[in-house]
């Protein structure tokens, strides 16, 4: 067993909130798997609430270190003797039985809970903000934050990634919300019950749980079941998935407002689905900014099913400016724009609130320029973001007049076979594709034997896709084909992120000249 690591506890978050928002002062906790970002978040938002916690991790991590440095114990290396006797043990889903310190909690008969459930328990008597999807969650989640906390709201927030004017993902405020993601990949996003609920699509994703895509989305359909009484479900019209979500929950008499680029013309019927509608109009794209028009519908008087007349209409405008790129971005305002409302925040302050955001950890993250090229981290691995960080990314190229390189690491064997035409499809919008081996996360290769990073590139067109298994010799590769004016983009979930720098190192080692360095291909573009 190594010794634990445990520094004095942090006073930070205490001073914020009262002693009545210790709630959990009488528990204890060990997560097992802490310094993942899902699971520290947790750890965070427990110990905040007053609990005493402890954890471990395989491997160590920035996370992990942080957790350190607020005071709470952790371990390096998973061994049976960390269980503290008494505690709660909270696991995720990729923890198996044969874990040590699952299976001692086990033999001693303690609690184990799910990391939502303890998260559940960080919720409770908040107003709970719970963003799902299979795309757009973390965007979402962390544009709600940030603009909560810059209209002073407050907000406790648990988001897996980074917020980067925040500094963090998770906070445990004054106010009385609480903003987090609500992960549909294992069903653990039922474990919730939130006064607000924000579906940013229901895209079939995570066949290997669900099987089929009426089960992805009778899923959802329970999610929004969770509601309190009397909240509210702010759906994605723009989503197919998210719209019949929408249609349902309001024939059902749940609380409903959608959001799309459309107007009520877009809806069916023209009609409103629910008591609103925001509707979402761009005005201006740049390299670094969108400015957009949100207009929001609300019925009069709502009918009984659950629609309005198209003549009963009171209306919002507010100019939306924001301060990064990408349509698809806009749309995630669009959604926490109705969520704040709902929260009690003025139409216009949440608007200009929601201009000060500054992006997430890997949401089109900036890493660096080199030799002319600017460097691009980003999380997708669902077909239909990469398709929507191409098109952003095209649209900074041209400003530079360069091309679009990425280096795709696929995730998750099942998700690849399963949308491997798409990813072809979604990656096509690129100039030049460098592949890796595929980021097996949970599952093993030899469940999947004819999957490998190839199974995409063969879906690209025009042969502008290399396969290349080993991840190094795809940053280098892709590296080697970069040239001044160049966007390229590290893309997907697993440790492509890490290959960003890798490649400025190439980039910049070319620039000074070192022998041995790339010749630069075409000149300057």
């Amino acid at each position: 067993m190594t010794a634990p690591t445990q520094q004095p506890p942090s006073h930070t978050g205490s001073q914020q909130i009262g002693a009545d928002r210790h709630t959990l002062t009488d528990r204890s906790f060990h997560l097992i798997g802490i310094g993942g970002a899902g699971m520290s978040v947790v750890a965070q938002l427990l110990a905040a609430r007053g609990a005493r916690v402890s954890g471990s991790d395989a491997h160590g991590s920035p996370a992990f270190d942080h957790l350190a440095d607020l005071g709470i114990t952790t371990y390096l290396g998973h061994d049976a003797a960390n269980v503290p006797a008494g505690s709660t043990v909270v696991v995720s889903t990729a923890i198996k039985e044969t874990n040590p310190e699952l299976a001692e909690a086990r033999r001693r008969d303690q609690e184990v809970i799910h990391r939502s459930q303890a998260l559940a328990l960080a919720a409770q008597g908040l107003d709970f903000v719970a963003v799902a999807g299979a795309h757009g969650k973390t965007t979402t989640s962390g544009m709600l934050a940030e603009a909560l906390t810059d209209a002073g709201a407050d907000p406790s927030f648990a988001i897996g990634g980074v917020v980067r004017a925040l500094g963090t993902g998770a906070h445990l405020g004054g106010g009385s919300a609480l903003v987090a993601e609500a992960d549909e990949s294992d069903r653990s996003f039922l474990n919730y019950t939130p006064r607000v609920e924000i579906v940013t699509n229901v895209e079939p994703d995570h066949l290997d749980t669900y099987g089929t895509t009426e089960a992805f989305e009778t899923a959802f359909v329970d999610f929004a079941h969770r509601l309190v009484p009397g909240g509210l479900l702010v759906a994605c019209a723009a989503d197919p998935g998210s719209l019949r979500l929408a249609r349902t929950a309001a024939a059902e008499g749940l609380r409903v407002v959608t959001y799309s680029f459309g107007g009520l013309d877009t809806l069916p019927g023209g009609m409103l689905v629910g008591e609103g509608h925001v509707h979402l109009t761009i005005q201006e794209r740049g390299a670094a900014s969108t400015r957009a028009r949100l207009t929001l519908i609300r019925a009069a008087e709502p009918e009984r099913n659950g629609g309005a007349r198209a003549g009963e209409q009171v209306q919002s405008q507010v100019e939306l400016v924001l301060a990064v790129p990408g349509d698809h971005v806009a749309l995630d305002a669009a959604g926490a724009w109705a969520a704040g409302i709902e929260l009690g925040v003025e139409p216009a302050e949440m608007a200009r609130a929601l201009g000060s955001f500054g992006g997430t950890g890997r949401r089109f993250e900036d890493r660096g320029q080199a030799d002319g090229v600017r460097v691009i981290d980003d999380y997708a691995h669902h077909p239909t973001e990469i398709e929507a960080l191409l098109r952003t990314a095209r649209e900074v190229a041209q400003e530079r007049g360069g091309r679009v390189l990425v280096l795709f690491q696929p995730h998750l064997f099942s998700r690849t076979r399963a949308f491997a035409d798409r990813f072809g499809q979604a990656l096509g919008l690129a100039d030049t594709i460098v592949v890796a081996d595929v980021y097996p996360a949970r599952e093993i290769q030899a469940d999947f034997p004819d999957v490998t990073g190839d199974t995409v590139v063969q879906r690209v067109s025009g042969g502008r896709a290399t396969f290349v298994a080993d991840r190094l010799e795809a940053a280098h590769a892709l590296a080697a084909q970069a040239r001044p004016g160049d966007l390229l983009l590290t893309v997907g979930a697993g440790d492509v992120t890490e290959l960003a720098t890798t490649v400025l190192s190439d980039l910049a080692t070319r620039e000074g000249g070192a022998p041995g360095s790339p010749t630069r291909r075409g000149g300057h573009a």
